[in-house]
């Protein structure tokens, strides 16, 4: 009973870090995107298409990889059982 109990506190803490990962990780891409349009707006182009590249990549990861694939699939999968 109580390997049940710590192998559900482990995952349940993965998926906490994970979450707050993901959380981080997209305020960084949003800020980065915004960063990106301003530097364009001012003619800075190369570094704006950097950060907006940057940003893309951080929104990706952070929504996608993280909060989807490591977040909510595997909460609707427990919720399933």
């Amino acid at each position: 009973m109580n390997g049940i109990v710590s192998e559900s506190l482990v995952e349940l803490l993965g998926i906490v870090i994970s979450a707050v990962a993901a959380g981080v990780l997209t305020a960084v891409g949003a800020l980065a995107e915004n960063a990106g349009l301003a530097d364009l707006l001012a003619g800075q182009s190369v570094f704006g298409l950097w950060e907006l590249g940057m940003g893309a990549l951080a929104l990706y990861a952070g929504i996608y990889l993280l909060g989807y694939k490591r977040v909510v699939v595997p909460v609707g999968q427990s919720l399933a059982n």
